[in-house]
C-alpha cells in the first residue's frame, strides 16, 4: 500500500541551438506516476481462532474427530454424560405441573370468599335497615358486621394464595429451564466453520467446566500480518491496496483491514 508520486523524466532530446556562441540542448519531458509503495515482511494468520471449552463437568461418552478435519458451524464436537440430570428434569417439571394444579384451586377458593363477602354484605345492609327500625338488637348488627369483616379476609387470603401459586410456577418454571439448559450443555459444537487445529477431547477425558473440547481455526479468508516502521505508517491508510507474495510463490491480493494506532514498545512499529 502506498501513495502515488509524481516525477519528471526526460523521455527525449530536440535539436541543438546555438546563441550568442553557446551551444544548447533542449529536452521534452513528460509527467509520469512513480510507486512509493511500503514493502513488509511478514506472516499469515487465521481469521478467527477458538478454543471450545465446556461449560459444565462431564465424563465425555463421543469419539474423537482428530486434528485436520473439515467441521460445519453447529457440528458436535463432544457429548459428555448425563449422569442424573435427566432425572433432575423430570423432578422440575413434576414440581412445575404440581405448582399449575394448585392455581386453578386458589382461584376457586377466591370466588367463595367473594361470594361469602357478597353475602354477609347483605345480611349487615339488613340488620343495620331493623336495627334502625326498632326490630332487631344491636347485638345482630354488630354480630353481621364481624362475619363480613371475617369473609373480606377470607378475601384476601385467597387472593395471597393465588400470588403464592403463580410465584410457584414462575420457580418451577426457572428450575425446568436451568435443567434444560444443563442438558443441552452436554452437547458441545462448533462455533463456525473450520479446520480442527487440534484433537477433540478423548473418550473417557473428564471435563471440568472451562476444560477444552478443542481448537478451532478458520482458513477462509486469511489474514496477513505486517509490522510497519515510524518513518512509513504515515503512507499506509485503512482501505488502501495491498499485495502479498507468499512463501509458496502464490500472489494474493487484498486491502489494509486494520492499522494499529499505537506502537510495539519493543521494535517500535505498527501492526
Amino acid at each position: 500500500a502506498g501513495r502515488d508520486a509524481m516525477a519528471d523524466q526526460p523521455v527525449g532530446t530536440a535539436a541543438t541551438a546555438v546563441a550568442d556562441g553557446a551551444r544548447v540542448v533542449a529536452m521534452q519531458s513528460a509527467a509520469r506516476t512513480v510507486e512509493s509503495a511500503v514493502i513488509l515482511r511478514g506472516r499469515t494468520e487465521a481469521a478467527r481462532q477458538v478454543t471450545v471449552a465446556t461449560e459444565t463437568s462431564g465424563q465425555v461418552i463421543s469419539e474423537p474427530l482428530r486434528k485436520g478435519n473439515f467441521v460445519n458451524a453447529g457440528d458436535e464436537l463432544c457429548k459428555l454424560d448425563p449422569g442424573t440430570r435427566e432425572s433432575a428434569l423430570a423432578e422440575a417439571r413434576a414440581r412445575l405441573a404440581e405448582a399449575e394444579s394448585r392455581v386453578p384451586e386458589a382461584e376457586a377458593a377466591l370466588a367463595e370468599a367473594e361470594a361469602r363477602v357478597r353475602e354477609a354484605d347483605i345480611n349487615v345492609n339488613a340488620a343495620r335497615q331493623l336495627n334502625e327500625g326498632g326490630f332487631t338488637s344491636q347485638t345482630r348488627l354488630v354480630s353481621a358486621e364481624a362475619v363480613s369483616q371475617a369473609a373480606a379476609a377470607g378475601v384476601q387470603s385467597a387472593n395471597s394464595a393465588i400470588t403464592a401459586a403463580l410465584a410457584g410456577i414462575e420457580a418451577a418454571s426457572a428450575s425446568v429451564a436451568a435443567a434444560e439448559r444443563e442438558i443441552d450443555r452436554l452437547t458441545i459444537t462448533a462455533p463456525f466453520a473450520g479446520l480442527l487445529e487440534t484433537d477433540t477431547a478423548e473418550l473417557g477425558t473428564l471435563l471440568q467446566p472451562g476444560g477444552a473440547c478443542a481448537t478451532i481455526v478458520q482458513l477462509d479468508p486469511i489474514k496477513l500480518v505486517g509490522f510497519v516502521p515510524e518513518l512509513d505508517v504515515g503512507k499506509i491508510a485503512v482501505g488502501a491496496p495491498v499485495q502479498g507474495r507468499l512463501a509458496s510463490g502464490g500472489d494474493v491480493q487484498g486491502r489494509v483491514s486494520f492499522l494499529s494506532r499505537t506502537a510495539d514498545p519493543t521494535t517500535r512499529t505498527f501492526r
